[in-house]
């Protein structure tokens, strides 16, 4: 219990408040804590670095905690713009349910959801009338909210701030006191908004409650996780894909990586880090670090098939084209990619950068015919080979 507890307090961790040693000797009570995370579901795809929380919520559940996986569908109605800076898209609920759907899907890598509850603040946001958002506002002031970074920032270059925008804060800290929150558990940029929680059980119940604010994954190039830089490791990624960009990392993100997008103990992670220290070759130390993600979040049997394609492809230098595509005759390559990444939008990217290429050579010329045959280099990772529905039917 004292090392999961310590493991669960400093792995990934970079701010408790109050502070760590309320929390910790909480921790070490028969007190089951009700501990809260909350996603707004915006988009689909989860990267490992958005996975760093919900690590410590599978943490807190394996010690018998309460937990909450929180969909934030009535928030999302405005969006959280902490660290935007312009205001969020508003979406429907009907894409809404669509994009926690595709988000659950992807966490389960992480959550064992029969194990916490799933919640939605829709439940009680859309029941609260005027006066009661009256009420709450009064905990609150504009100076605290106009202060921010990211809002502060885009007031000065004459941006639009939405006035709703002023109310995601007071709707986030009512979560928190509607559920009874001991703990809140989110990335450093959520500190201000879970602060609003900390308030209003202060205020409104005389309760001292937790936040654990959880540090950023640096995307491969060291670079934040962005999917605009191509940088990002998503938990939706083929293995081999995934392995392959594991094997990229900067070498001085090996440390990292192992101590956030794994399970394995602290103690085998300072061991790996010693023998980096020591002058191991990292790319040793890599491998490991891409089989244990790998299997971690495939199987072993996957991380084995991804390993011995590392190394059959990229080693030797002789790459595999196992991955196939079977199109209609006529098809251009701008459609091809198409399909391979799964937008236009995407493939007119690719091809603009001179990430592709056509048996060895690089296009920028989408309109081209694909033919049947033709090898298909995108980036450093993909290979694909393609097949005409007409001539492999011959």
């Amino acid at each position: 219990m004292e090392e999961k507890i310590q493991d669960l307090l400093s792995r990934g961790v970079v701010n408790v408040i109050p502070n760590r040693q309320k929390l910790e000797d909480l921790l070490k009570t028969d007190k089951k804590l009700n501990v809260y995370f909350g996603i707004d579901p915006t988009a689909t795809r989860i990267h490992l670095g958005h996975a760093v929380p919900l690590r410590k919520l599978r943490a807190f559940s394996e010690l018998g905690h309460n937990v909450t996986f929180l969909i934030g569908d009535f928030t999302a109605l405005i969006g959280d713009t902490s660290d935007k800076d312009t205001e969020r898209p508003v979406l429907t609920y009907e894409q809404i349910e669509q994009n926690f759907q595709d988000y659950k899907k992807q966490a389960e890598k992480i959550l064992d959801f029969s194990k916490i509850r799933v919640a939605k603040n829709s439940e009680w946001l859309s029941k609260i009338n005027f006066m009661d958002v009256v009420k709450l506002c009064q905990h609150f002031s504009v100076g605290d909210f106009v202060s921010r970074e990211m809002i502060r920032k885009r007031m000065d270059a004459g941006a639009r701030v939405g006035l709703h925008e002023v109310l995601y804060p007071v709707m986030q800290g009512y979560d928190s006191f509607f559920m009874d929150t001991d703990l809140q558990v989110g990335g450093t940029d959520q500190t201000f908004n879970m602060q609003a929680g900390r308030t209003l059980q202060k205020d409104l119940r005389n309760k001292e409650s937790f936040i654990l604010a959880t540090g950023f994954l640096e995307g491969t190039d060291g670079r934040k996780m962005s999917k605009s830089w191509d940088n990002a490791i998503w938990l939706d990624d083929a293995p081999n894909e995934m392995f392959g960009k594991i094997m990229s990392l900067k070498d001085e993100l090996i440390v990292q990586y192992f101590m956030l997008s794994t399970n394995l103990p602290i103690g085998e992670v300072e061991a790996y880090k010693q023998e980096l220290e020591n002058g191991k070759n990292p790319m040793e130390i890599k491998l490991v670090l891409a089989e244990t993600i790998v299997r971690e979040l495939h199987n072993q049997e996957k991380a084995a098939g991804a390993k011995a394609h590392f190394e059959k492809t990229f080693q030797a230098k002789t790459p595999e084209y196992s991955e196939e595509l079977s199109l209609p005759s006529g098809t251009t390559i701008l459609d091809a990619l198409a399909q391979i990444v799964g937008s236009k939008s995407e493939a007119k990217r690719l091809l603009i950068q001179k990430a592709v290429d056509i048996n060895d050579a690089t296009t920028e010329d989408g309109n081209k015919e694909i033919h049947n045959g033709d090898k298909i280099k995108i980036g450093k990772r993909k290979f694909v080979t393609v097949y005409t529905l007409r001539d492999k039917n011959k």
